[in-house]
């Protein structure tokens, strides 16, 4: 193991969403010494999953940085946590006596926000799990979607597969057209009948609606009208979302998220136009709020230089 020197500080970036937990550690110039991915940390679905889950992958970024477990309490941790935008659940995660050094909270979008321009201004859409869109322009910031599933989240994983789901059950019923989208979906589940797919799907978490995401989209990709008219569906809901991020003149607008590459072709030509490429993972703006709020708190003293894309990257 690596002790740690005196001189050294140490930042922890953790990026906490429904589907999983990623922490990463970085020295005082953002150089990436290790990374640990553990599950769901959305304190909506539980505060004791995503303690666990926090806790959990800041241990595994110290086994892959080689350091000691001791270590984890001289780490400066910035979370972005899914859910935290409530009040109630910001106070609860706020209130937890973590084992940090120091720990910095706020919300997942923020932090993405501010990964994806490497800790400057700019907006962010998200489209993984669920779907949101957030700017962060001269200090204030404008969150835009992210009602949560099943009430909003259009666009995304979950609500692609949920859209997916009430075809399947309705084309069953022999209210829908059959499609190649039908056949797909009944191989995933492994099932054949509506009571069969009920007990598949039925209560299930976001994550689990969102995995079906995947046969929706190759469907679509391969010429499928059903389910290319879900994805138009929602890529429309996330062009919007853009344009309204747009109106507040943020300087970089970025897309990012598991379906985000799969949306992009199916996105509105000027919204295309407008998107660039996030400079670095959400875990990294963790990391940036971390060093502004430290820096904020210490009255001033300069942060840690922004990192080089590639030391997250390669």
């Amino acid at each position: 193991m690596v002790a740690l020197r005196d001189r050294d500080i140490l930042f922890i970036g953790i990026d906490g969403g429904g589907s999983k937990c990623r922490a990463s550690i970085v020295d005082a110039d953002n150089r990436l010494l290790g990374s640990g991915v553990a599950g769901p940390a959305n304190p909506l679905h539980g505060y004791a999953q995503t303690i666990d889950s926090i806790a959990r992958s800041a241990a595994l970024a110290l086994a892959d940085a080689r350091l000691s477990p001791e270590i984890l309490g001289e780490l400066v941790a910035g979370v972005g946590l899914a859910g935290v935008n409530m009040p109630r659940l910001y106070n609860e995660m706020a209130s937890w006596a973590h084992p940090f050094r120091k720990m910095y909270l706020t919300t997942d979008q923020h932090s993405a926000c501010l990964g994806a321009h490497r800790g400057g201004d700019g907006a962010v859409i998200i489209a993984g799990t669920g779907s949101v869109g957030y700017s962060w322009v001269n200090g204030k910031s404008t969150l835009i979607g992210g009602h949560g599933f099943p009430h909003g989240d259009k666009g995304s994983g979950a609500w692609m597969g949920m859209e997916a789901v009430k075809y399947l059950l309705m084309a069953l019923d022999g209210l829908a057209e059959d499609s190649g989208l039908k056949g797909e979906l009944l191989e995933v589940l492994e099932s054949r009948t509506a009571n069969e797919v009920f007990e598949k799907i039925g209560g299930k978490s976001s994550s689990h609606y969102a995995r079906l995401a995947v046969p929706v989209i190759e469907c679509a990709e391969a010429g499928d009208p059903v389910a290319a008219a879900i994805v138009r569906d929602g890529a429309a809901y996330i062009s919007d979302l853009a344009d309204k991020l747009l109106e507040l003149k943020p300087p970089r607008l970025s897309m990012i998220g598991g379906l985000a590459p799969r949306l992009r072709p199916w996105l509105a030509p000027h919204v295309l136009d407008h998107l660039s490429e996030p400079l670095d993972a959400p875990e990294y703006g963790c990391v940036y709020f971390a060093q502004q709020s430290l820096a904020k708190e210490a009255g001033g003293i300069p942060v840690a230089k922004k990192a080089d894309s590639k030391a997250l990257y390669g």
